[in-house]
């Protein structure tokens, strides 16, 4: 657990220590700013007190922080050859993943609690104040915070691909769009419709749009975790491989 911790800090502390950590951040809040306020459909336009801005494009915005969160996790250490340093310390692989991963969680809430800003500022706006589905609003945040957490699994995958950042990332959005809306489109397709519900239950959207309902189903939650397992199971493959 010690080792967990460590790296967990090392990573956190390194993402802070870059640019690039505090661009990522500062892009994803302009954005969701941007949708919540000033474009088409915003709360001072609808006059609705509520926060679907922030859950219907935020996903979106996370197709793009959550693999430059992730991006250098391993790519970095691949390139300067530190992986084969760490390999050397008293560490095992899944520690190191479960350490990498852990701070690519804790970035992703990190990202998402600024915009509680947000929840009290429509809070007071409403008529009366605090109009507000607040059950909804948590389990919309539950729901964005895990799938943050699956895009963070894919992320940790692709950086463990490849020791250059820029593929890391363009593979990690690839694959969180694909899982992300891919599935769901495949499942509108007509000449599918034999395998349409597959497909919909395997991609992540329709899970999303279930708990962001604010009901926690316990297979939602289930398919969140298995989803998490499976990308750092297959990162650990990936580990093996490269490192032995």
């Amino acid at each position: 657990m010690g080792s967990i911790i460590t790296i967990f800090r090392k990573e956190v502390a390194s993402f802070f220590n870059s640019l690039i950590g505090y661009l990522v951040i500062s892009v994803f809040l302009t954005g969701v700013g941007l949708f919540f306020w000033v474009f088409e459909y915003n709360v001072l336009e609808t006059g609705l007190a509520n926060m679907d801005a922030l859950f219907e494009f935020g996903p979106y915005l996370f197709l793009f922080l959550v693999p430059a969160i992730t991006m250098r996790a391993f790519s970095e250490e691949f390139k300067t050859g530190t992986i084969e340093f760490m390999a050397t310390k008293p560490v095992t692989q899944w520690q190191i993943i479960l350490g990498k991963y852990l701070a690519a969680v804790f970035l992703v809430f990190f990202s998402l609690l600024p915009t509680l800003l947000y929840y009290f500022t429509v809070y007071w706006l409403g008529n009366p104040v605090g109009n507000l589905d607040t059950g909804a609003i948590m389990g919309a945040y539950m729901g964005l915070f895990f799938l943050g957490s699956m895009f963070a699994g894919i992320g940790i995958f692709t950086s463990a691909l490849s020791d250059n950042q820029i593929i890391s990332f363009v593979l990690g959005v690839f694959l969180c769009f694909l899982f992300f809306v891919g599935f769901d489109y495949m499942a509108g397709i007509k000449e599918l419709n034999t395998v349409n519900l597959f497909f919909l239950k395997l991609g992540i959207l329709d899970h999303y749009r279930s708990i962001s309902r604010g009901v926690v189903d316990t297979r939602d939650l289930m398919y969140f975790l298995s989803f998490i397992a499976t990308t750092l199971v297959a990162t650990k493959i990936v580990l093996i491989r490269k490192m032995g």
